[in-house]
């Protein structure tokens, strides 16, 4: 806090924002694309493609909800217990044990959850462990809570496993949890069940909670099949953060979760629940018509609409594999096998007058009205992050145009 003028002035966390760093790359595209179409690969929200629009079960339990009238009051802070019971129910079908609508409590979006989840576990002098690449909002909210951010490596030569030994090494008496994200944002791994479980028995050692976000939870089309960390939970305690936006392709209906995946109870006691229910009072949740339709959606959904969403990823990654190969200062060390985004290594030695990765994605989307993520949003300089849900033929397009902006920028050109 400075003090100017006699007046306080709170500083904001400096922390780097998605959304911040895309709308500033979005700025400079606006006055030089003369009529070319600007095409994201920044953020994932697919919704703007017609091959990644909701069900219409989902969509008509929602109207459904709505027309009822019987949904326009609050709702209980924690959630409807409909809403709560529904997800319990969806969320045990892949898991030893089953959870209890009390295990559950209904969020804003997979954000919320991020920050209740850091604002429940705070304290004075506390740190937590998130991984490099991250998804930045953990940085931000810690940031926000005074908690401490200690980051260890994902590998990229190992799929983006965790460093384990760099967890045991940054852990000390103030620790209060490991960030796990699986699949993988920004990476686009899915972890081994057999890696998972190495995971939850080393935060079992350091005492410490597992934060699993799993907001991508079954979107995964490669070798390794989705396992929820919750199957873990009676080794170490497990949060289980999630929400219904990836998956069912409706990120701004903003319905969420955080769930105490837990069996043995660690994370039930009063005081625990006490100060999750407090959080819930003072933020409140999702709409209430929303959560109302919850139990019709996770029922009613077929199966076949998920696998669609799953037959086109796999075929957009396909075509980043195949188009990222093709450009020689560019590499992909994994091919992406979850999620809708992954990693790519821009070799800045191979590139005139492109200084790091940012100058990188600002010089593209001047040029080509492409937007990409710079590396350094997600903590990895000299990196960008793809995302890769959209239209095969728009992806097609705009990677078309970062190879010619990649051989227009050649040291050999």
């Amino acid at each position: 806090m400075n003090v100017e003028n006699g007046k306080q002035e709170i500083e904001a966390p400096n922390n780097v924002t998605i959304k911040g760093m895309l709308g500033l790359l979005m700025a400079d595209t606006d006055a030089n694309c003369d009529g070319k179409k600007v095409i994201s690969l920044g953020i994932g929200d697919p919704t703007a493609y017609s091959c990644f629009y909701t069900t219409s079960a989902a969509q008509e339990a929602v109207v459904d909800s709505l027309r009822s009238a019987k949904f326009n009051g609050y709702s209980p802070t924690v959630g409807l217990p409909q809403t709560r019971k529904a997800l319990a129910e969806y969320l045990s079908r892949d898991l030893p044990y089953k959870l209890s609508s009390d295990d559950v409590y209904v969020t804003a979006g997979c954000t919320q959850a991020i920050e209740m989840a850091l604002s429940i576990l705070a304290r004075p002098g506390a740190n937590i462990l998130l991984p490099r690449p991250c998804f930045p909002l953990y940085g931000l909210c810690a940031a926000f809570r005074h908690i401490e951010a200690r980051y260890f490596d994902l590998l990229p030569e190992n799929g983006w496993e965790v460093d384990l030994s760099a967890v045991e090494n940054l852990a000390d008496h103030n620790t209060v949890a490991v960030v796990i994200i699986n699949p993988g944002n920004p990476c686009g791994n899915v972890y081994t069940y057999q890696h998972l479980e190495k995971i939850v028995e080393t935060a079992k050692r350091l005492g410490i909670v597992v934060i699993a976000d799993e907001v991508y939870g079954h979107l995964a089309f490669g070798a390794n099949p989705f396992v929820p960390m919750g199957v873990f939970g009676s080794i170490a305690p497990v949060l289980t953060l999630g929400s219904l936006s990836k998956r069912w392709l409706v990120p701004g209906w903003r319905l969420g979760w955080l769930v105490t995946t837990d069996p043995y109870g660690s994370l039930k006691s009063p005081k625990f629940v006490e100060r999750l229910k407090k959080y819930c009072d003072i933020c409140g949740g999702p709409a209430t018509f929303i959560q109302a339709a919850v139990p019709t959606i996770v029922e009613q959904t077929q199966e076949v609409f998920f696998k669609k969403t799953i037959n086109i990823l796999k075929q957009t990654s396909d075509i980043c594999d195949r188009k990222i190969k093709d450009i020689p200062c560019l590499s992909c060390p994994h091919k992406p096998e979850g999620s809708m985004a992954f990693m790519v290594k821009v070799n800045i030695s191979m590139l005139k007058d492109i200084t790091d990765d940012v100058d990188f994605c600002f010089k593209l989307a001047k040029e080509e009205c492409v937007i990409i993520l710079p590396g350094l949003a997600v903590g990895l300089k000299n990196w960008l992050r793809i995302t890769f849900a959209l239209e095969p033929s728009a992806l097609e397009e705009a990677l078309e145009r970062v190879k010619s902006f990649c051989q227009r920028h050649s040291c050999g050109s």
